[in-house]
This record gives C-alpha cells, sequence and structure tokens, in this order.
C-alpha cells in the first residue's frame, strides 16, 4: 500500500546455469508473483471500529502523525478480525496453493511452520487473539473450525502449533532484547501504520476525518489518499487511539470502489499486562516437533525475527523486492502512488491460446490480452496490484490500472 520508493535498484545476475533454470520457471509463474505482492500487502495491515463518534479535542493530521509516533504500547491482549477481499480468483483452492507456495513451505513442510501458516491471512475473514508484554514476549492465535494454530514468542523461543495436526515448530529468535523496543506484537497496528505514513510525501493527502470508537475506545480517524489518478489504491483509513496513539484501525478501500481489500480490526482490546502463563508452551504428547534447521544463520528464515516484526515480514515491500530478486536487473520507474517495479525475466512471456495448449488456454483464463507500442502480453490483476507480462517475458508491477502498465511498457521501448 505504501507506494514503492521512487529510487532505481538493480539485483545482481547470478552464473549462468542457475539463471536458465530462473528464465525456464519464470514463464509459469507469473500468477505467483501477483499473488505474492498482494499476499505482501498484508504487513500494511492494522484494525476494525464500533458504532459512535465520541467528542474528542480537535487534532491536526500532523499532531496525530506525531501521536503515532510517540505511542510506545508495550504491553496489550485482545481480539482481531481481519478481512482480506484481493479479487483472486475462486479457482478451488488453487488461490491458498499459490499463497502457500509464493511464500514456502519452511524446513521439512511442517504444517506449524509460521512462513507457511500466516499466508492464509491474505485471503478471506480470519478472528486471532494476540497478546503481548514487552519486546520478548508475544503470542498469536489463528482461530479455525474446531482448531487453533497459534505462535509463542518467549525470551529466545519461538514456537509454531498446529492444533489440528499435532504438529509443533521450534525455533530461536535471533534477536536480542536490546532490540525488543523497536518490535510490536504482530496482527497489531502499529508498526503497519508506520510503514504506511512513510509512504506521506508531495503526492499524497492526509487529513483527519473526524472521530470513531474501536474496541470501545475512543479513536481519532486519519486518512491517507493518493493525490495522483491512476493508482488502484483509493484511501487508507486508519483509527487512532486518542489515549494512547496506537493505531486502532485500518482500512483500505480500492479507487475502483466497493468494499475494502483489507478491513483489520480489534474487536476487543486491554492494555493491562496479560498473564505470565500466556507465553507458556510445552509440545503436547505425541505431538510431532520439527527443529528449525541453521537458526541463526539466516536471520529473515527464523520465525522469531519476523514474528517480532508482524508476521511473514518485517517492513514494507520495496517494489519488486520479493517476486523480482534474483531477476534479470529490477528497477522502479516513476514516482509516489504511481511507482511501477519492473525487470526481465529472460522468459518467453506467458504462453497463451493454441502455441500454450492447455496450459495456455488456463493462463488466458487468468489475465487479459493487451497490446500496445512495446508489442503484446498478459495483463494479472487483483483489486490492489495489477501486473504486465510482455510477450517477451518483462514484467511491469505495481499499485496501478492496467492502462498505466501498459503507457510504462510502451514508454520502455
Amino acid at each position: 500500500m505504501a507506494p514503492y520508493a521512487s529510487d532505481d535498484s538493480t539485483t545482481a545476475g547470478e552464473v549462468d546455469e542457475q539463471r536458465s533454470g530462473r528464465r525456464k520457471a519464470a514463464r509459469y509463474v507469473v500468477p505467483v508473483t501477483v499473488i505474492g505482492v498482494a499476499a505482501a500487502t498484508i504487513g500494511l495491515v492494522p484494525a476494525l471500529a464500533d458504532s459512535g463518534d465520541p467528542d474528542l479535542p480537535k487534532i491536526t493530521a500532523q499532531q496525530l502523525i506525531e501521536k503515532i509516533a510517540k505511542s510506545d504500547v508495550q504491553q496489550l491482549s485482545g481480539t482481531v478480525k481481519i478481512s482480506t477481499d484481493l479479487g483472486l480468483p475462486n479457482l478451488g483452492g488453487l488461490e491458498s496453493g499459490l499463497l502457500s507456495g509464493a511464500a514456502g513451505q519452511g524446513d521439512g513442510g511442517s504444517s506449524a511452520d509460521p512462513t507457511a501458516k500466516l499466508t492464509e491471512l491474505a485471503s478471506g475473514t480470519h478472528t486471532l487473539r494476540v497478546a503481548a508484554d514487552g519486546p520478548d514476549r508475544q503470542k498469536l492465535s489463528l482461530l479455525e473450525n474446531a482448531a487453533e494454530y497459534s505462535i509463542i514468542h518467549n525470551g529466545k523461543d519461538v514456537w509454531g502449533y498446529d492444533s489440528k495436526s499435532n504438529e509443533v515448530y521450534h525455533g530461536t529468535s535471533s534477536k536480542s532484547p536490546e532490540h525488543g523496543k523497536d518490535q510490536q506484537p504482530p496482527a497489531t497496528p502499529k508498526d503497519f501504520a508506520e510503514e504506511a505514513l512513510k509512504a506521506v510525501d508531495d503526492t499524497t493527502s492526509v487529513t483527519v476525518d473526524g472521530t470513531a470508537q474501536v474496541a470501545g475506545r475512543d479513536a481519532y480517524k486519519l486518512v491517507v489518499k493518493p493525490k495522483q489518478s491512476g493508482s488502484t489504491v483509493g484511501a487508507i483509513s486508519v483509527a487512532v487511539d486518542a489515549e494512547t496513539g496506537m493505531p486502532l484501525k485500518f482500512t483500505l478501500t480500492p479507487a475502483s470502489g466497493g468494499a475494502a481489500v483489507v478491513d483489520v480490526g480489534f474487536t476487543k482490546v486491554s492494555f493491562a499486562k496479560p498473564a505470565a502463563s500466556t507465553f507458556d508452551f510445552t509440545p503436547p504428547k505425541g505431538a510431532k516437533v520439527t527443529e528449525e534447521k541453521d537458526a541463526g544463520k539466516d536471520a529473515e528464515k527464523v520465525p522469531g525475527a519476523a514474528f517480532g516484526k508482524g508476521g511473514p515480514r518485517d517492513h514494507a515491500p520495496e517494489a519488486g523486492e520479493d517476486f523480482g530478486k534474483g531477476l534479470d536487473g529490477m528497477k522502479t520507474i516513476g514516482e509516489g502512488w504511481n511507482a511501477i517495479a519492473t525487470f526481465d525475466t529472460g522468459g518467453e512471456g506467458v504462453p497463451s491460446g493454441g502455441a500454450g495448449g492447455d496450459l495456455g488456454g488456463f493462463m488466458d483464463s487468468l489475465g487479459d490480452k493487451v497490446h500496445g507500442k512495446f508489442g503484446s502480453g498478459t495483463v494479472f490483476s487483483t483489486r490492489l496490484v495489477n501486473a504486465l507480462v510482455t510477450d517477451d517475458g518483462k514484467v511491469y508491477a505495481g499499485l496501478v490500472t492496467k492502462d498505466a502498465l501498459v503507457k510504462a511498457a510502451d514508454a520502455g521501448k
């Protein structure tokens, strides 16, 4: 949701043999590219509102932004409801399968691995229970039908537990206590709202739009909108707790109108210290326990590292950061909310029609064929993220309209 940085960046190529393998794979994974970016936007999400407009002292947008920045809530517990409507095709489980594939299945394919499990939040409606007691103790539980999935961070230990499969994933947090002050518990709005506010510049309108109540607490409503035309983002609304400055509500609505793309919120929240037992965990009898491999060698793969900064991601996605990694020369064109990530897969575009056989017909059903000075290509769309793949293997993706992608591709010729 936050616009991509406008500075060009590139990713160094790998050796020829590795590059060849990537190019072959890249020909068929474009929908995963779109879904992966869409899933990444979940990392910028906060929380849900009650009725009622409390009478609060007047405050400017700048003062409210400063209030958010100064907020330092260390202890909380509550229930969060998250609804995501990215407009992905309903193909009998394909969506969830692609999301899991985009995120990776983790060591040994354990169903309790957080890096795979939390991708479920990128689709549908879910209920979470969250708790935090400072930087070293957090817990998130994803409530499902007759089952529950939990991540527990307690000191150096990070546990993932899937009650449905009775599997446990155990890792260690690579972060020392000194780093904890800047970390926030997952599924709460603060980190995400702060990342969204980093996008505020001359291309952005920021206003205070009255007040609201969220989970029984008085809040101000901060509204962030792109000034530029051509973005798929309509508006971002953040409800900010009047007392603590902690964001309590985040709703992202698309420029095309209709239901929110993401609506996440506290239905209950308390800032009292949770009981110490909340963060205790012992693997149940008979549970299959998977130990994290090579813990500490790669901080980005450590569940504790991701857990401390809001789940699957620890920051807002830079343009093409995930799906462009390892591909030939990725850069960003444009600025603000109209920034577009572009890179060359080195492939042959998307198979379509007779040339692609059954696979080509399937790919055609997922995307729209477009033509321009650049030649022809296929646009894969969600309600937020669009990606154009030209027939010669170039990719253009961003929070922009289909027409904006075509214009960018034409300008690149």
